[in-house]
């Protein structure tokens, strides 16, 4: 539990052995009269003022004009009477608390009027205990004027950058999960397209190890070379998460279409210059899984892959023959094809998939990335 310094502090920033000085203070102008009848007037006053202070911090609504105005008016009191202006600067400091916009200006605005108007009566009315504390009168004007706008930008500027910190903190737990996620369609691209090529290579050595044992045994060798690549790429994504680049993939690309006999056609350069490189390797992934989609489910016989370049953005196309999508079915309903769409949208590109009805329609996959921002040249059009 908090004990009662912590507490003051964190409600009102002030030591509670400050708060003694200035409760005690006000008595000892107050015992300064020589009437009971003051002395108990001031007394009850000072009870009074502290109550209603209390109760200001714990109101809400109403209520905090209730208390505050009743506060003023005693503070406005005990300047007239006693010369006691002090009072003011307890008004200024709650003020400067006030969370509610409205509240603080319309509070701020009564305060300072009342304790200009105050000060200013008791120097015409050539009252005695204001001008022999004029040095602590003037600066307790200034403390009027100024501290409830730094209390109050200073509480706001905390409270911003708390929620500030809560933002950061969200917005760390967010990177994490996206990071999580890509990690997880990474291994799916990955392993995946290797997975299908060994697959592919079993199947081709299971036909031909009757007849043509020799060329079993490679395709076998094969099989091994490729799992000890996937293995690699594995352990290269998980520890250094590096790149991809077009020209890699697309070598990759044409050694699965063409253990899967597809014929491969490629159109477009690989050397990309405007593209940044995390755009190219969010390409070369959708490329990855495009092809394994193609190889897995088209039943295709050729594959043709273009790269488009225009102004402001490269546009990749990959065309099949294949059985093509049917009609009806979700194309974003599987983890590859929505991990694609995911992907280019980081980096503010698009899928399109365009899907023919029937055997040999096959089905068309256009994605785009905007460039790197280059200014177009004077004249070019659109």
């Amino acid at each position: 539990m908090l004990n009662l310094g912590e507490l003051s502090r964190r409600n009102t920033g002030l030591s509670p052995y400050v708060w003694v000085v200035f409760y005690i203070l006000p008595f000892y102008f107050i015992f300064r009269s020589t009437s009971p009848y003051t002395i108990a007037i001031g007394i009850t006053l000072i009870t009074v003022f502290f109550i209603c202070y209390v109760l200001s911090f714990v109101s809400k609504g109403w209520l905090v004009y209730f208390w505050t105005s009743v506060q003023v008016a005693i503070s406005v009191a005990m300047s007239l009477i006693y010369g006691y202006v002090y009072f003011s600067l307890f008004l200024a400091f709650f003020i400067g608390h006030l969370k509610n916009r409205v509240a603080f200006i319309t509070l701020y605005t009564i305060h300072l009027i009342s304790t200009l108007v105050t000060i200013n009566y008791g120097f015409v009315t050539q009252n005695q205990m204001m001008i022999t504390q004029l040095p602590f009168v003037f600066l307790s004007l200034i403390a009027v004027v100024l501290l409830p706008v730094s209390t109050y930008n200073k509480n706001k500027e905390d409270r911003l950058q708390g929620q500030l910190d809560d933002a950061n903190k969200r917005i760390s737990e967010l990177v994490k999960l996206e990071e999580r996620q890509r990690i997880a369609r990474d291994l799916h691209d990955t392993l995946g397209q290797k997975l299908s090529l060994i697959g592919l290579k079993i199947d081709l050595a299971s036909k031909l190890i009757s007849r043509n044992p020799r060329q079993a045994k490679a395709e076998l060798k094969d099989v091994r070379q490729t799992a000890r690549v996937a293995l690699q790429e594995v352990r290269e994504m998980v520890t250094q998460m590096r790149g991809s680049k077009l020209e890699d993939e697309l070598y990759r690309i044409e050694q699965i279409l063409k253990a899967a006999d597809i014929a491969f056609a490629l159109e477009g350069d690989p050397k990309l210059t405007n593209t940044s490189l995390i755009a190219e390797n969010v390409i070369s992934m959708c490329l990855k899984e495009a092809v394994t989609n193609v190889v897995k489910h088209s039943e295709a016989k050729h594959c043709r892959i273009e790269l488009i370049p225009s102004r402001t953005e490269l546009v990749v196309q990959v065309q099949d023959d294949g059985v093509g999508i049917p009609p009806g079915v979700n194309h974003f309903r599987g983890n590859g094809l929505r991990g694609m769409r995911e992907r280019l949208e980081f980096v503010n590109g698009s899928l399109e998939i365009v899907s023919g009805q029937g055997q040999g329609h096959g089905t068309l996959i256009k994605m785009k990335v905007p460039y790197v921002s280059v200014k177009p040249k004077e004249g070019e059009g659109e």
